[in-house]
Formats: structure tokens, C-alpha cells, sequence
């Protein structure tokens, strides 16, 4: 059970810096979700949007972390 009480204080830590982050310079990541690739469509009563690349480009980055995470524990 202390593995997870671990796990849990890591994953706390982990978002309150991703937070404290967006908070103080989340306006120099306006370009995200903008990016071409993502599927806007906009009409008079219907709007869509699907962020396919700004998906892929979280996959890869979360998947070099998990990468690093298992590479060093």
C-alpha cells in the first residue's frame, strides 16, 4: 500500500508544477491547438473540432517520458 501513497504524491506533485506552469506562462501556449493538422469546422449552428495533432504530439511527448521513467527507476 505505500507504493501507491508514493505513486499518489508523485502524480499530486506532477500537477500542481504542470499547474503552477499553465497559470504563469499558459498564454505562450496559445499556438497549441491551433496547430495545422487539427479539424475545425465552423457553420452557423454546429461547431467541430478534433486536435489530431495536437493528440500526436502529446503521445510522443508522454511516451518519451514514460520511456525516460522506465530507462532510470
Amino acid at each position: 500500500m505505500s507504493i501507491i501513497g508514493k505513486y499518489l504524491i508523485v502524480i499530486g506533485i506532477v500537477l500542481i508544477i504542470a499547474g503552477l506552469l499553465l497559470y504563469f506562462i499558459g498564454d505562450k501556449f496559445s499556438w497549441f491547438g491551433n496547430l495545422p493538422g487539427d479539424i475545425k469546422v465552423e457553420k452557423e449552428n454546429f461547431k467541430f473540432y478534433f486536435p489530431i495533432t495536437s493528440m500526436i504530439l502529446i503521445s510522443i511527448v508522454l511516451s518519451f517520458l514514460m520511456y525516460l521513467l522506465r530507462k532510470f527507476f
